[in-house]
């Protein structure tokens, strides 16, 4: 194999089905489910130049990444795990009772229990059984081995070392485990197929070697190794204040005290596999050795598969650390509302989203009324799977209502997407406005119909007790596509004209509608990614001003509205009483303000 041109900070893990990779600012667990798909979940995490700086100080920052790897570590073992193994079928009576009587799912339980037994056999076996196993020879034989001696701290350290291989072999008989361990030369095979500077394909992975020198395994090797010394300070220092002997206080003093040595052999085994993993010097090679060795236990080939799903967090990771836009991924699994919820609130506050989103994903997927979200429940896979499909698009600014295809208006469904603006709920107002002084026999004309909100609205409602006619105009031969399709949908008697403002309009109206285009031509790029990403700029600028269709309008309005006729116009909030001044020479009029006490509409009188 070639010299590597790179050493990556890339680090992972082997998990059920699966591999873990973590950089700098993204992490991404990769998993193939029972149906051979490979599911991702993303987060992002905190860069380290955000980080506290007493975390960054030698020693101590290989406490802060033990702790931080052993919990992230576990998180995304058993978030694996919840997407590894099938939850298909009917749910048992037990779970059924759990979800309703206590809101949990048999999963979160399950979930818990595995990581306080698995902390706990830790303990027990690498820090618990060494020192009883020592203790009973020093009974037996207290003048060869004293409490104090070299030989003491060695037979424990060798204790632990011996439990701790013949730990890795016995998981070898387990055909899971062996599965973990080939997706753990999958993780170790992709990040030095990258270190060599080849690309990432499955040929080229196959080819590099599946033992590296920042693998846990070898951390743990040195962690055993280094507390052969450190340990040794608990015993000694219990021999010297204790007067007891090999007894039960004894014994107890000296568990606690190694518990409490821990993150110093934590830290002190950190800053040598960093310095360690810096050269590929013969001369280091003898501290290497056992590590690696030991390596060869806890990988084993991978198939193209799990090559696959190591590739795949891998790219996602770089992705994430090149790319602050990079969405972010969830996976689907069986959890409580309140759980979901936060999650998705916190994930759009982080991004600016209005978390009422959250709501309105949750309430139209679920079939739950907002105002009965706060009544816990659990969510299921397939239903978390719906919700998610929403929740990642909406990350990307995408607004909910073209993810959805409709919003409602007025109490009518109106079909949107990226060729019309979405009809807001200020814009209410003004076709309550109109539908209180439409009479019947009106000529009614909507200009910049965009969706069709408007005239769509204002046909229905009229139409339940008065016979008027509505045309509808908008320079878009495309928004007239969507408008045409909400009236069909509506069964709303609407004329749609391809027409710029006024220019294609032929006869006079009654009342004349217009939510035009106001937004300062200067002012478009700094409005939400959702705005000025997704919805046509063609519907938002309104020129140097915002004024400018208003000033296009009140030029021609005397030809098209009728005397004592009335126009309503929708504006920004601070251009009502300009747009007044555009009108001085009609007759009178008058400004509505919204439900925020803001001037958003203008009626005007010819």
């Amino acid at each position: 194999m070639k010299k590597k041109k790179t050493c990556t900070y890339i680090g992972g893990q082997a998990v059920i089905q699966g591999v873990m990779m973590r950089g700098k600012r993204g992490m991404a667990i990769a998993v193939r489910d029972d149906g051979g798909t490979i599911r991702m979940e993303a987060k992002r995490v905190t860069p380290p130049e955000k980080r506290k700086k007493w975390t960054k100080l030698p020693f101590v920052r290989g406490v802060v990444n033990f702790v931080s790897s052993l919990v992230v570590g576990m998180r995304a073992l058993l978030r694996s795990s919840e997407v590894a193994i099938s939850d298909e079928g009917a749910p048992s009576k037990l779970e059924k009772w759990m979800a309703d009587r206590w809101k949990i799912s048999l999963t979160q339980v399950l979930t818990v229990l595995s990581t306080a037994l698995g902390v706990a056999l830790a303990l027990l076996l690498f820090v618990f059984l060494p020192q009883y196993f020592t203790d009973l020879i020093s009974r037996a034989a207290p003048h060869a081995v004293p409490l104090n001696s070299v030989y003491f701290n060695l037979i424990e350290g060798g204790f632990r070392l011996l439990i701790f291989i013949g730990y890795l072999f016995l998981t070898l008989l387990s055909k899971s485990i062996r599965d973990t361990y080939r997706y753990h030369g999958a993780e170790h095979k992709t990040i030095s197929c990258y270190e060599y500077g080849m690309p990432l394909t499955v040929e080229n992975v196959k080819k590099c070697t599946r033992v590296h020198d920042r693998c846990g395994t070898t951390f743990m090797f040195l962690v055993m190794v280094i507390s052969i010394l450190v340990f040794s300070l608990a015993n000694t220092l219990t021999s010297d204040f204790l007067s007891t002997g090999i007894g039960p206080l004894d014994f107890v003093v000296r568990f606690l005290f190694k518990l409490v040595l821990l993150p110093v052999v934590a830290g002190v085994s950190y800053e040598i596999l960093k310095l360690l993993s810096k050269t590929q010097s013969p001369l280091v090679l003898p501290l290497k050795a056992p590590g690696l060795l030991l390596q060869k236990l806890t990988t084993k080939e991978p198939d193209e598969g799990m090559i696959e799903c190591a590739i795949a967090a891998f790219r996602k990771v770089l992705d994430m650390d090149a790319d602050p836009e990079s969405p972010e991924k969830t996976f689907a699994t069986e959890t409580k509302l309140s759980r979901l919820s936060a999650m998705m609130k916190k994930s759009f506050a982080e991004k600016s989203i209005d978390e009422s989103d959250a709501e309105w994903i949750l309430s139209l997927k679920l079939g739950v009324p907002r105002s009965k979200l706060s009544e816990e429940r659990v969510v299921t896979r397939a239903e978390c799977a719906d919700v998610l499909e929403v929740f990642e698009e909406r990350l990307t600014g995408r607004p909910l209502w073209y993810i959805f295809g409709d919003a409602s208006f007025y109490g009518y469904t109106i079909k949107v997407d990226e060729r019309v603006l979405i009809p807001r709920p200020e814009t209410e107002i003004l076709v309550q406005q109109a539908v209180g002084i439409v009479e019947d026999g009106d000529k009614i004309l909507d200009l910049c119909t965009g969706s069709g909100a408007i005239a769509v609205a204002i046909a229905c409602e009229a139409a339940k007790d008065k016979n008027v006619s509505v045309t509808a105009a908008d320079i878009s031969e495309d928004a007239l596509d969507v408008a045409r399709e909400n009236a069909r949908l509506n069964k709303a008697n609407v004329t749609f004209v391809r027409s710029d403002l006024f220019d294609s309009i032929h006869g006079r109206f009654n009342l004349i509608t217009a939510n035009p285009p106001y937004i300062r031509s200067a002012e478009i790029d700094s409005l939400q990614k959702e705005v000025r990403g997704f919805e046509p700029r063609i519907a938002l600028d309104g020129g140097e001003d915002g004024l400018e269709f208003y000033r296009r309008i009140a030029e021609k309005l005397p030809r098209y509205l009728v005397r004592g006729g009335m126009l309503i116009l929708e504006c920004g909030e601070d251009q009502a009483q300009e747009i007044v001044k555009i009108f001085k020479k009609c007759d009178y009029a008058m400004i509505v303000k919204d439900l925020e006490g803001k001037e958003r509409i203008v009626k005007i009188v010819m």
